[in-house]
């Protein structure tokens, strides 16, 4: 059962499933779209992709990952994803952490004027 979904100008995102401490998401990015450069205080997250390739930027490190492919992100680490495919890019986000609001986030560059 889906809880709740939210479009953006990059694809939108699903939740799935949550609990105290760990929510999971389903996220689709759209082909040619990123997400903001971003970090979180209080969470760390692990992406599984399903569909399509992602290039996902990590610190300083530039990864690009396939179906079945996982990265972590810890917390304060600064990332980013963005749609390497023809087709959407589609991973499901598993969140931890003490604190796992929306606005947990410092936003450091942003293709749609949100920093």
């Amino acid at each position: 059962m889906i809880r709740e979904m939210e479009e953006r100008p990059w694809g939108r995102f699903e939740v799935l499933y949550e609990e105290e401490g760990m929510k999971v998401k389903r996220i689709t990015v759209r082909p040619g779209r990123r997400l903001s450069l971003q970090s979180h205080e209080q969470r760390g997250e692990d992406w599984l992709i399903m569909e399509g390739v992602a290039r996902v930027e990590l610190d300083n490190k530039l990864l690009h990952l396939h179906p079945h492919q996982v990265v972590h992100i810890p917390p304060k680490a600064r990332h980013r994803v963005a749609c390497e495919s023809e087709e959407d890019l589609v991973f499901v986000e598993v969140q931890r952490g003490k604190y796992l609001g929306e606005d947990d986030i410092v936003r450091y560059e942003d293709d749609y004027n949100r920093v």
